[in-house]
């Protein structure tokens, strides 16, 4: 029976055997992305700029797709050198096609890629490129032009993501809405080859197109809100709690300042573990299985035995935490398996791997310096191209291992791992 303490080894093993696809998957990944998101930027720039940004924002979600099948190949590179593979085999289950693989994984990946807001990564990668590539041409040059000939041209520098005016974007989310909801229903039936990445895409796009429709009408709900008398109260008894509790503030300070390690170091790492968890064949979504064996499993039996209204007003209400935290956990009860201390050891070589790479970043730059004027233009690309390749392959064997022995010790012991 494999040791939770061998993780490091067994990480290491499948990244020598996967190393080669591995490096394709990132590499190939990191062109088409860098290809995609710089006709993003060339294309939301110029007449018909509304028309642009819907594009634009088309791309991105290209851009993230593109994201979702790089990380299902890794995997799924994985997939092939893990014990427990072998063991499936043994028992006469056959290898999930890339495409079939892709098409289950794309709804509930898009559900937490979105919980999770991890499409920042790839919104900061075309700001950055927008704001680094147009700045001559959609900002100096509109400006300048605007001083000298009396003109009001609209700079639309860095408004790529940001510019779509309220009115449009509520009619792109409209039409993605319903894009939404006819593949997701295509995905329930099993029809449709491709459904789940259609859905997948419906899903980011609604997201996106539909930004600044919602951040608009947030804003007059909020406007509206802050006057109501319950936000009102609640307001001056937080106030008030911060003048007269001692500690109160320090407290809340304190749980300010240690929330976003505490996510980092451990909600993080099962986040991407239940993305590889769904992508090895398990389902993770399951809202029973994450409460299974607590007190809180009778009340979803309640909650099954009442009426549809409530059960929907229910999911209305707690949605979004679910979405968040149900993969989480189900990772957590998967890894668990393992041992306590496997749960351990996989956050803190996740979590090390990323910390290690910004140090390993900060000191490869200082070792080669920067003597030449503007040098770090040119060489910062590769710089972080190799941290990169390097903490994402790492980072995926460390959590393939760590699936690998719970899964293994899990059969060993006659238990079902997706149970």
């Amino acid at each position: 029976m494999p040791s939770p303490y061998s993780l490091p080894l067994h990480a290491l093993r499948l990244a020598g055997k996967c190393a080669l696809p591995l490096i394709l998957w990132f590499s190939v990944g990191e062109l088409v992305r860098w290809v995609v998101i710089y006709v993003a930027t060339e294309i939301s720039h110029g007449s018909w700029w509304q028309a642009r940004l819907v594009a634009t924002l088309a791309l991105v979600t290209v851009v993230i797709l593109i994201s979702m099948t790089v990380t299902t190949g890794m995997f799924l590179a994985l997939r092939n050198a893990l014990w427990e593979t072998r063991a499936r085999r043994q028992d006469g289950q056959e290898d999930e096609r890339f495409w079939v693989s892709l098409n289950r994984v794309a709804p509930a990946f898009a559900v937490i890629y979105l919980a999770w807001e991890l499409y920042y990564r790839d919104a900061a990668d075309f700001y950055a490129m927008d704001r680094f590539h147009n700045l001559d041409d959609d900002f100096y040059t509109t400006v300048l032009n605007n001083v000298a000939k009396g003109t009001d041209e609209e700079v639309t520098y860095g408004m790529g993501l940001v510019g779509l005016d309220w009115k449009v974007s509520l009619g792109a989310m409209v039409v993605t809405f319903g894009l939404r909801a006819l593949f997701s229903r295509m995905v329930e039936k099993g029809s449709g080859k491709f459904a789940g990445v259609a859905s997948a895409f419906a899903e980011f796009a609604f997201v996106f197109c539909g930004l600044n429709a919602i951040f608009t009408f947030t804003q007059l709900r909020g406007d509206w809100a802050s006057h109501r008398a319950v936000v009102s109260g609640a307001t001056e008894a937080w106030e008030h709690a911060k003048e007269n509790v001692p500690g109160w503030e320090a407290f809340w300070g304190w749980v300010g300042e240690m929330w976003p390690h505490v996510i980092e170091a451990l909600a993080v790492p099962l986040t991407w573990l239940a993305i590889a968890v769904l992508i090895f064949g398990t389902s993770i979504d399951d809202a029973r299985r994450a409460l299974r064996g607590t007190r809180l499993e009778k009340g979803m039996d309640k909650l099954e035995g009442t009426h549809d209204v409530t059960q929907r007003a229910v999911d209305r209400a707690i949605g979004g935490f679910m979405e968040r935290w149900v993969p989480v956990v189900n990772a957590f009860r998967i890894t668990i398996r393992g041992g306590m201390a496997l749960f351990g050891f996989t956050c803190l070589l996740y979590s090390g791997l990323h910390v290690g790479g910004q140090y390993l970043d900060r000191a490869v730059r200082t070792l080669i310096g920067s003597d030449v004027e503007y040098m770090w233009l040119v060489a910062s690309k590769p710089v972080v191209f190799i941290g990169d390749l390097l903490v994402t392959c790492l980072g995926y064997c460390v959590l393939a291992a760590a699936f690998d022995i719970a899964a293994t010790r899990a059969r060993l012991r006659g238990e079902d791992i997706t149970a």
